[in-house]
């Protein structure tokens, strides 16, 4: 296995310069969640240079490939990229910047196809000397919801099923080089809260003869921070954030309905469930006790992701094998939600970070972002051992 290890590296090298190409054509050209016809195209061209036989129209755009090593009803693994880009328009200074204008790849999903591509390559190259087979997921709609990974299992497209799903994110603010790992409960579920109070508006000088229902809904938002601060057991990760209020009146006009969108987010289903009725007992009997009425549409998202105990510590430590001990890192809890949780309700599933840090600053999900794409070599190697490795034992 140790010279195994050596020609992935010598050989993520000798094609590195090819998988930044195909990385900067994916962040020029992002298309939005559900929308990604042409990216599933240059994906499957990919897939066809690289003679890997593969099935798509999951979902409409999802695409799985597939490669057998020896013995392929040995195992079954999988590993998984998204695809969709977000609806941001990127800082036309950045590098490759976005040629679809107001779409862009702010959450690092272009370096996810590039990177599995390269990985895909690697494992092609060396598939007589691993046993099992390997599904390559390329899935649709991360970024919005039922979500992409949802849609694809139910539609069976994970075929044969994997006893192992494997994916990966980058993290901006982690150096290049390094990937990081968390075993047991890793990301939050995620669910969106859309609220409309209603009420009878009228002119700002006489609020005596209408409903204030600016007011009413500031009074929500604050008795809503109770939910976690009083009704939340302090030993359970949870957040409740408001990011949006539409209250299209005027400096003498009080509007008539008053609308308010945020997130919900948490690491246990018991308590996610009982928080969510809270939010809509409180948000009706305040606005009730104030006069008014509040609509509460409450859009069950995304669960949380928890990462396989045994598979998780054996990935970790395949990367340590490969890249050294100090380009391994252990990660904390996150409160951001991804649609991989899905997959972690039903198979054993590892979903790890690999750094793309670069001199710009910018962060997921806004237009300065930019990934360092000398982070390919590292992740397409290292996802590519992990997968040998685990198939090989």
């Amino acid at each position: 296995m140790t010279n195994l290890k050596d020609k992935i590296k010598e050989f993520a090298n000798s094609i590195e310069s090819e998988i930044i190409e195909i990385r900067s054509h994916l962040h020029q050209y992002p298309e939005l969640s559900f929308e990604e016809f042409e990216t599933s195209k240059f994906i499957q061209s990919k897939l066809d240079e690289y003679g890997i036989p593969f099935t798509n129209g999951h979902v409409k755009t999802g695409i799985v490939g597939k490669i057998e090593g020896k013995n392929p009803s040995k195992k079954v693994i999988a590993l998984r990229s998204d695809m969709d880009a977000l609806p941001i328009d990127e800082n036309p200074e950045n590098k490759y910047c976005s040629k679809n204008i107001g779409v862009m790849h702010a959450c690092g999903h272009d370096m996810h196809m590039a990177s599995l591509l390269g990985t895909a390559k690697i494992l092609n190259q060396f598939k007589s000397e691993w046993e099992g087979t390997i599904l390559l997921i390329f899935q649709p709609g991360e970024e919005l919801l039922p979500g992409g990974a949802r849609l694809m299992m139910e539609e069976g497209a994970l075929q044969p099923e994997p006893e192992w799903i494997l994916g990966a994110h980058v993290l901006p603010d982690m150096p290049t080089g390094t990937v990081g790992f968390r075993s047991g409960m890793y990301m939050a579920s995620g669910d969106e809260i859309y609220l409309t109070v209603k009420g009878k508006g009228g002119h700002a000088a006489m609020p005596h003869k209408c409903t204030d229902n600016v007011l009413i809904a500031s009074h929500i938002i604050v008795a809503l921070q109770q939910i976690v601060s009083r009704h939340c057991d302090a030993r359970i990760p949870t957040v409740l954030s408001f990011g949006k209020i539409e209250a299209n009146g005027a400096t003498n006009i009080i509007p008539g309905e008053v609308k308010i969108a945020g997130t919900f987010r948490t690491m246990n289903e018991e308590w996610r469930s009982k928080a969510k009725q809270l939010i809509s007992d409180i948000a009706k009997s305040t606005a009730k006790g104030m006069g008014a009425e509040c609509e509460v549409d409450i859009r069950h998202g995304y669960p949380f992701l928890v990462n396989h105990e045994k598979y998780t510590e054996q990935a970790k430590n395949d990367a340590i094998e490969l890249l050294g001990e100090e380009k391994v890192v252990n990660m904390d809890i996150r409160m951001t939600t991804e649609d991989f949780g899905f997959y972690s309700q039903k198979y054993p599933v590892s979903f790890y970070r690999f750094g793309v840090k670069s001199e710009k600053p910018g962060s997921l999900h806004t237009p300065n972002f930019e990934a360092n794409e000398k982070a390919l070599k590292t992740s397409m190697s290292v996802m590519a051992w992990m997968a040998i490795s685990y198939l090989n034992k």
